[in-house]
């Protein structure tokens, strides 16, 4: 892919994109310059045919979080500027219609365990952790929590939120933050085998998919069972959706248009 940054490294392979952070010396801290690339990243592989993308880390730590250079000294506005610009890449990712995919080798914390909870599927490795290091120091894990809390529920939200306690992945896995946890010499291989499992069928009955599944879980259930039952009814009159029902009823292979 024709894709150059400074703090990221975008390539593709087959139907699937990676998007590795590239800061090993600051532990792939998210500065503002590097959330600003992620997004221009995932907004570059959304454009394309690609089905999958892959979230990686280069270096000993998947993310450290927010870099605090950003931060220490800056005012209000600046502050409020870096944490906004980081909820917008999470809400971005959750939007672009590829399955995307966390792949954890190492530590993930603060707004780095939010990438990972806001990614659709992760895959960590048996060494990796996760922890909302601010419950133990003077800045507290708010935005971070947006995307964790949601993945593993209230109590034990608080517990990662209150203590900043390294989670390891077993718990994580235990917990819902991630879906898999495997050696890592063969994380390259689970994290491919998920995402291929994941990316199979129409490309465009899975990214409508992934659009009302994150607006319906927004919802209460009446309201989420009405949306949910125009998005489906609607989605049967695709090209995608009467061709999966024909080939089912015909006993074929379908032949996706998307």
């Amino acid at each position: 892919m024709d894709m150059t940054y400074e703090n990221v490294v975008v390539t593709r392979d087959g139907d699937h994109a990676t998007i590795t952070m590239n800061r090993p010396q600051q532990r792939n801290a998210l500065s503002l310059e590097h959330l600003q690339e992620l997004t221009k990243a995932f907004e570059e592989v959304a454009s394309t045919d690609a089905t999958g993308i892959v979230i990686a880390g280069n270096g000993p730590v998947f993310s450290a979080g927010h870099d605090f250079r950003d931060v220490g000294g800056k005012d209000l506005h600046e502050a409020r500027f870096l944490l906004q610009t980081c909820a917008d890449l999470m809400n971005l990712i959750q939007r672009v219609p590829q399955v995307v995919i966390a792949k954890v080798h190492g530590l993930a914390t603060a707004a780095g365990a939010q990438l990972v909870a806001t990614c659709d599927l992760a895959v960590a490795a048996d060494s990796a952790g996760f922890a909302a290091p601010g419950g133990k120091g003077g800045w507290f894990c708010h935005t971070p929590m947006v995307a964790i809390a949601r993945d593993i529920g209230r109590k034990r939200a608080m517990e990662m939120a209150l203590t900043g306690d390294v989670v390891g992945a077993q718990t994580a896995l235990e917990w819902g933050l991630v879906n898999r946890v495997v050696p890592v010499e063969v994380l390259d291989a689970a994290t491919a085998e998920l995402l291929t499992a994941a990316t199979r069928g129409s490309r465009h009955s899975k990214a409508t998919g992934k659009a009302a599944l994150y607006d319906q879980l927004s919802m209460g259930q009446v309201d989420a069972y009405t949306y949910a039952v125009e998005v489906m009814a609607q989605s049967s009159q695709t090209p995608d959706a009467q061709e999966g029902i024909a080939a089912f009823l015909a006993k074929r292979p379908p032949v996706w248009r998307s």
